[in-house]
């Protein structure tokens, strides 16, 4: 469920249709999302039900006779793990995203005692009896690759430990549970603001300014939410105001957070001892494409190196672009995005706030479906239904007639409200039973093009969460709920959505929809400059993405010797600093929301793993055309479409022809030191 650590034990994650003879599948109980819930008391009492099902069903389960197969055992199994997914995933949306405090409360309540169940199921020595009595599945790979992943899962667990450490695994399991939902609370609740005067608003974009009026007092608040921080931290000439609010940018929850921390790293490192492994790290990569740190610290040597000279030549550049707009200044990360706008403009002829008049969210979003129905041969159209704040849009995907896949997009900031995006699959769907639905949370500009205009990495971040909903969807027609959709390795899961920014680049796919006020198409001129400036900062940015990785690796590579908020923040500095470009600011705690930190533990370096992996997967469109139709649907058949049903090696396999490599990505970095 949401608890990473307990999905990634159990990961054969979630599962599919009837058992034990109940009355309904779990999806039919369950039902359509409570979305139009007027109050927390309403969503209390559907927990309470849900749960209490849940119950049931583990008890039937624990008492099942024998003899035990695929279509008793492993039915109930996927049965029961079907329902604790869909209650977990509905309330962990809802507590990121419902209207009011309360109710968000309700949420992150309810999903915690589904994760702390799901820790019970993952430990129930009955429950591992009856399926390790299955005999072994011939004829049916799909099936037999799902039971073996389950039994490891429950072997990882300590399933096999005796009763009184059994019960301190699932004390301390319960106890991460709790830490890391007061720890993901703590980073919207700690939004932060900064006041200022109109004209110290100088160089921001004019519908930026549009949408920050003054208030009675004649200042203009400017809060930490994305479409402030970052036109600010880019375009602003002020100095005084760009460092003030990346102070408060970068020290968002501390020190509470980072207390917390010390005690997630703490509990995660007894956890692992516990289970007989040297460190949570070394435990929660047996389930990975890459298995053991070691693996992860080559690939992050190897990455390193292909980064260092591009990220150098960045330096270079931004260093004289600095010196002709603020003499005597060095690089800071106060004054590194000034920096990269005027090198653009001065070196590329880019500029930032031209381009972004050709994106509203609008028509970012009609083009992101247009390329997304085009490569994969689906229709999107609207779907009326029930939604929690009137900014939620509805849609369903149809498929040679078929409705297939729905999805809510909660695309604008808004108070109380998760601060980043990500994707939420919040059914899970299985084949003769049930489609996907899944959720986007996103924090984007709201209007047109007065007040919403988008910066062009907005449009990469939006396609991006919108490839990981497309492969839930696509990959969603599965036997087992715990092969459907996003249910492969930790460390491929990226990957998909990494390979589609690439159409960003696309001049043909951008004609599509960016248009500015007047309806002009973006001119073709303007695009070839935004490729030609594309790598222009990709070596400071994987770099950067490297320290990321290292802190939250080494934070996992044993108990932490200063557990304090200051100790857990100097060692993020210790971390980061062999890799970052610049020295992190002083006095700053970027550790307090680095929210991975919670939900990936040890697993940030997924993302440079599945830049390499995306990277390579490209690497067959960009042979065949971007809109090839035979490489589009080869790639939906073979590589998302199968969901979790294989090893991600071989999926990357059966679309190259080959194991996947380096190769691509190197030549990607290595194309910026030209």
């Amino acid at each position: 469920m949401k608890n990473a650590f307990a999905s990634g034990l159990l990961i054969a994650t979630a599962l599919a249709t009837p058992a034990i003879a109940h009355a309904q599948s779990a999806t039919a109980f369950v039902g359509p999302l409570s979305a139009d819930a007027p109050d927390a008391a309403t969503l209390n009492a559907r927990c309470d039900k849900l749960f209490a099902e849940a119950k049931r069903r583990f008890a039937a389960l624990e008492a099942m006779p024998g003899p035990h197969t695929v279509e008793s055992a492993l039915k109930a199994y996927d049965e029961l793990s079907a329902l604790i997914n869909a209650a977990g995933a509905e309330f962990y949306s809802y507590g990121q995203s419902a209207g009011t405090e309360d109710m968000r409360k309700a949420g992150v309540d309810c999903a915690n005692r589904f994760d702390a169940l799901d820790t019970d199921i993952g430990l129930s020595r009955p429950v591992y009896d009856r399926l390790k009595a299955i005999p072994a599945v011939t004829g049916d790979p799909v099936t037999a690759y799902y039971l073996k992943r389950t039994l490891e899962g429950y072997e990882r667990s300590g399933v096999n430990l005796d009763d009184a450490k059994r019960a301190q695994v699932k004390a301390l399991q319960d106890e991460l549970t709790k830490l890391g939902s007061e720890f993901d609370q703590n980073i919207p609740a700690a939004r932060g603001s900064i006041r200022a005067l109109p004209s110290e608003l100088a160089g921001l974009p004019a519908d930026w300014i549009a949408s920050h009026q003054p208030g009675p007092d004649g200042l203009v608040t400017i809060t930490t939410d994305t479409p402030d921080y970052q036109p600010v931290m880019a375009y602003a000439e002020n100095d005084a105001l760009r460092e003030k609010l990346a102070r408060v940018y970068a020290s968002r929850a501390y020190p509470q957070n980072s207390e917390l921390l010390g005690k997630i790293f703490t509990k995660r490192q007894e956890l692992a001892t516990l289970l007989g492994r040297p460190n949570y790290a070394s435990l929660i990569l047996e389930s990975r494409m890459l298995t053991t740190p070691e693996q992860v610290i080559a690939h992050m040597a190897d990455l390193d190196a292909a980064a260092t000279p591009a990220m150098q030549k960045d330096l270079a550049e931004l260093r004289a672009a600095l010196a002709e707009i603020r003499p005597g200044q060095e690089l800071t990360p106060f004054n590194l995005g000034i920096a990269r706008q005027h090198a653009l403009k001065t070196r590329y002829d880019l500029d930032s706030q031209e381009v972004r008049k050709y994106f509203t969210f609008d028509n970012v979003q009609r083009g992101i479906f247009d390329l997304t129905e085009d490569l994969f041969g689906f229709e999107i159209r609207p779907w009326e239904t029930a939604k929690w704040h009137p900014d939620v849009e509805t849609f369903e995907i149809v498929d040679g007639g078929q409705v297939i896949g729905r999805f809510y997009l909660d695309s604008h900031p808004r108070d109380g409200k998760y601060k980043h995006a990500n994707h939420i699959a919040l059914r899970k769907g299985i084949a003769g039973d049930a489609i996907p639905v899944s959720v986007l949370t996103m924090n984007l500009p709201k209007g047109g093009y007065d007040t919403g205009l988008m910066e062009h990495r907005d449009v990469e971040t939006y396609l991006h969460e919108f490839g990981h909903l497309i492969h839930s969807i696509l990959g969603g027609n599965q036997r087992w709920m715990g092969q459907s959709g996003v249910a492969n390795e930790r460390d491929f899961t990226e990957a998909p959505s990494q390979m589609l920014e690439e159409w960003v680049y696309d001049y043909d796919t951008l004609a599509k929809f960016a248009r500015n006020e007047t309806g002009e198409v973006i001119p073709r001129a303007l695009v070839d400059k935004m490729v030609a400036a594309r790598f222009f900062g990709q070596g400071i940015n994987e770099k950067t993405q490297l320290g990321y990785s290292n802190a939250s690796l080494r934070y996992h590579l044993g108990a932490p010797s200063d557990p304090s908020a200051t100790g857990i923040s100097a060692a993020y500095k210790a971390y980061v600093s062999p890799f970052a470009p610049i020295p992190p600011a002083e006095n700053t705690h970027p550790e307090a929301a680095f929210g991975h930190l919670n939900g990936y533990s040890a697993g940030y370096y997924t993302y440079g793993w599945s830049r390499v992996i995306a990277a390579d997967l490209f690497s067959r469109f960009k042979a065949a055309g971007l809109r090839d139709p035979k490489t589009a649907q080869d790639y939906r058949r073979l590589v998302i479409g199968p969901g979790g049903s294989k090893p991600a090696a071989e999926l990357i396999e059966d679309f190259l022809g080959r194991p996947v490599s380096a190769e691509a990505l190197k030549e990607k970095l290595a194309g910026g030191q030209k």
